[in-house]
């Protein structure tokens, strides 16, 4: 009886270990992490270590039924926070935009130009006034032949010119074609060949670059074609701030305490010598305006372009200053050759000293280049020093250098410095 009351007593305690032991085993076998969207709100809770971990990054938010998550952070994608960097670039692409030229026309472009031509007559004004804006030697293709040192001069603030194709001044739309042009630059006194490159159905832009009134307007056509309206404000700018001080110079000054002024134009070809003068309009007799002078030759008839003059119409003009300019030779030469001339030593001008010889370095300061800004500072300084004591011809050229054409001082001292004339009168 005590056999089998013992026996009884060891069964019963094996059968309650049994059951002890099965049902944990049950509820892990039940909830895998992989079926957690099947799992009771109970279990997911319960194992969130395996959703954080088990979840890649890029799947981003993971929406399990139920579930209650303390971190709000981790529900939001990823690529939110990369976003901003990739739809907002830093350089937006230029779509669609219409720029007005020097005639009103309205020229229209898809994108802002990579391959620009400058041709035409006066090409040389051109280059100099679109260099100006540091976009030029990567988009510009082609320059027309230039004369002048021209050539010599873009060298210097465009390391990339060899590459650029040079055609003759005289080239033809077709031959302007051939190089494959989505805008070409040139002056508003070519209008054949405008005319040809409507036909063939090139974009062309026409400038003038002739007076200071237009150098403000061009410079602000190249700005919208460049898409840089902050370089075209910088440089209209330039212009502008430098006539407000020659202006602020001449202040209170009067009429008659404007010297008489004679620009004279020294022109040598094949040993024949011919003094001429500007129309009123050009920017040679401009110059004598702004600057503080009465230009001499003005109530004499004068031609459309250049008027040849006698030394005895200098003479019956004789103005209380002279002032040589030469596009084919030597100034400080020439200039040096009048005052040694017993004809030239009868004129007041002579007499008294006020002989000069415009100031140039690559260009002389007269012409409708960028350079005429400096021949106005320069000749204000020369007709009324007394209200520019501090004036120098070298500090106002670096300065015109830095600022126009991005040009360091070393390399202005070894390029330009060297050709400066001027600086001794």
């Amino acid at each position: 009886m005590k056999t089998k009351l013992f026996l009884i007593l060891i069964i019963a305690t094996m059968a309650l270990t049994a059951c002890g032991k099965s049902t944990p085993t049950a509820v892990q076998t039940k909830a895998p992490v992989e079926n957690l969207a099947e799992a009771p709100t109970t279990a997911a809770t319960e194992a969130p270590a395996e959703v954080q971990t088990e979840t890649p990054a890029e799947t981003y938010p993971v929406e399990v039924p139920g579930q209650v998550t303390d971190s709000p952070a981790s529900t939001y994608p990823i690529e939110q926070t990369a976003v901003p960097a990739v739809t907002y670039p830093i350089e937006q692409p230029v779509g669609p935009y219409t720029v007005v030229d020097a005639l009103g026309r309205e020229v229209a472009f898809d994108k802002v130009p990579e391959r620009i031509a400058l041709v035409g007559k006066g090409v040389f004004m051109v280059a100099d006034a679109v260099y100006t804006y540091p976009e030029t030697s990567s988009r510009v293709i082609a320059i027309a032949a230039m004369n002048q040192k021209s050539e010599a001069f873009i060298k210097m603030i465009d390391t990339d010119f060899a590459s650029k194709q040079s055609i003759d001044k005289t080239a033809g739309p077709e031959q302007i074609a051939a190089l494959q042009p989505d805008c070409v630059i040139l002056k508003t006194t070519n209008p054949d060949l405008a005319a040809g490159l409507e036909t063939l159905k090139i974009p062309y832009l026409y400038v003038d670059f002739e007076t200071p009134e237009q150098y403000t307007r061009d410079l602000t056509t190249l700005g919208q074609l460049f898409q840089n309206p902050q370089r075209a404000a910088e440089l209209s700018g330039f212009f502008a701030d430098n006539l407000k001080t020659i202006e602020a110079g001449l202040v209170g000054l009067k009429e008659e305490e404007k010297p008489t002024t004679l620009l004279l134009y020294y022109d040598e070809a094949d040993g024949a010598i011919a003094f001429k003068v500007a129309p009123v309009s050009w920017m040679q007799t401009t110059i004598v305006n702004l600057a503080g002078g009465i230009p001499a030759w003005t109530d004499t008839p004068l031609d459309k372009g250049w008027t040849i003059v006698s030394l005895e119409q200098v003479a019956a003009w004789n103005p209380d200053v002279i002032v040589v300019t030469s596009y084919n030779g030597s100034i400080p030469e020439i200039v040096e050759k009048l005052k040694t001339d017993p004809q030239w030593q009868l004129l007041d001008a002579v007499k008294n000293g006020k002989l000069f010889g415009m100031a140039a370095d690559v260009y002389s300061f007269d012409q409708p280049d960028t350079r005429w800004a400096l021949g106005v500072e320069w000749l204000a300084a020369i007709l009324h020093p007394e209200r520019f004591p501090d004036y120098d011809l070298t500090t106002s050229a670096q300065r015109f250098y830095q600022q126009l054409y991005m040009m360091d001082e070393a390399s202005f001292q070894q390029n330009i410095v060297p050709l400066l004339t001027g600086t001794e009168n």
